[in-house]
């Protein structure tokens, strides 16, 4: 069996992080996996990717980074050509356009596609009219994508009726955010980290510096909240690092906000915090959240998933707040000395979410769509009135 991934590049994101440690992990277990690179380009080229042999398009004079989706569509249709896989994984929901333009290009000799849903799709923070735009996309999906793969079980019904699919075009695979080794370490830093009572809390808070993230909310809700002996420490970066950094000087918090940019696996860094932060607007299951269950801390998060709730088992291992509720937010963080977490519940929690349980997994929903040729347009919603 051989299953082709296709990334836009090295550029640090949650989606291509997953998606890499899935190539590895598949070629350890026997399965051509074949990697189509649009560039080569970014950070995690030597942090995942040493060694690891990828497919990549002679490049032009000029960068591809502002038009990376149509270059991809102009190149990987030739690789395909090439290779012959015998699927397609689209690791998230931002490369689902390119499979879109697959089976236009490809026509019958496109390979099933199997397609990973990384993120919300209900997207209530888009306007009305946008929304229902991008509902009627969501919908279209039913017509090109061969099967869907959910991160958390609360997802299902979400995709289900999102797309107007059945439950047979959808598997459940939790997200592969942590590798058992990484999650060894992190609950032995657990264990062995202790809150000072006297001492401010250090909050910590991991992601790109981009709107979805929406990292002024937390800004602004730390501001209000948080004592002058707090800090706030956020790993990652992206274009929105300077309006933010200005935003903390203008809060008066910028002595007490440290932006430490991308760094290799931030996850070992979480051990040496009290209060794990998320301020989403969206996500679909966010590998952080994971990363902090083992490593055991306290988490405050927006409810920013149909996930959340069954990933930090209903509220008991996290202060769910409404999305872009500053008043509430502001509340958990002024209570967060109050928090503390049930390490071995949290512990147990994040050990679901190994890449190494993901690997077989995502290898028998493969097996599933080729070996027993779902039929094309399977999930198409009138196929299912037909049949």
């Amino acid at each position: 069996m051989r299953v082709l991934t296709f990334l836009h590049s090295f550029e640090a994101g949650g989606v291509e992080r997953v998606a890499l440690r899935l190539v590895r992990a598949w070629r350890g277990a026997g399965i051509e996996a074949p990697l189509f690179m649009g560039r080569s380009d970014g950070p995690m080229q030597n942090e995942l990717a040493r060694a690891l042999e990828f497919h990549q398009p002679r490049q032009p004079p000029f960068s591809t980074r502002r038009f990376e989706t149509l270059w991809m569509m102009m190149t990987l249709p030739a690789v395909i050509r090439r290779l012959q896989p015998d699927l397609l994984f689209c690791a998230g929901n931002s490369y689902t356009v390119v499979a879109l333009a697959m089976k236009l290009l490809l026509g019958r000799r496109c390979p099933p596609i199997v397609a990973k849903i990384s993120n919300d799709l209900e997207r209530k923070d888009l306007p009305g009219p946008i929304r229902t735009l991008y509902r009627l996309w969501v919908r279209l999906h039913a017509r090109f994508i061969d099967h869907f793969v959910g991160m958390e079980h609360a997802m299902e019904r979400e995709i289900s009726s999102a797309i107007h699919i059945p439950s047979r075009c959808i598997s459940i695979i939790a997200d592969p955010a942590i590798d058992q080794r990484q999650l060894e370490t992190l609950r032995a830093g657990a264990i062995g980290r202790r809150r000072q009572e006297n001492e401010g809390l250090q909050f910590v808070a991991v992601g790109r510096l981009v709107p979805q993230k929406n990292f002024g909310l937390m800004l602004r809700a730390f501001a209000v909240a948080a004592t002058m002996r707090d800090c706030l420490t956020i790993y990652g970066d992206g274009p929105e690092r300077a309006r933010l950094a200005a935003l903390a000087l203008q809060l008066n918090i910028g002595d007490r906000v440290r932006f430490k940019g991308h760094v290799p696996d931030p996850a070992s860094h979480l051990t040496g915090f009290d209060i794990f932060l998320l301020s989403s607007n969206y996500e679909g299951v966010p590998a952080v959240i994971i990363e902090a269950l083992a490593a055991g801390l306290p988490i405050i998060a927006t409810n920013c998933s149909s996930a959340m709730s069954e990933l930090t088992r209903h509220g008991r291992l996290a202060t769910l707040v409404p999305v872009g509720n500053l008043y509430d937010l502001a509340a958990a963080i002024a209570a967060a000395r109050r928090m503390h977490q049930c390490k071995d519940a949290s512990f147990s929690q994040a050990r679901r979410f190994t890449i190494e349980q993901a690997c077989g997994d995502y290898i028998a929903c493969f097996k599933h769509v080729t070996y027993r040729s779902i039929p094309k347009n399977n999930c198409h919603p009138q196929a299912e009135v037909r049949s």
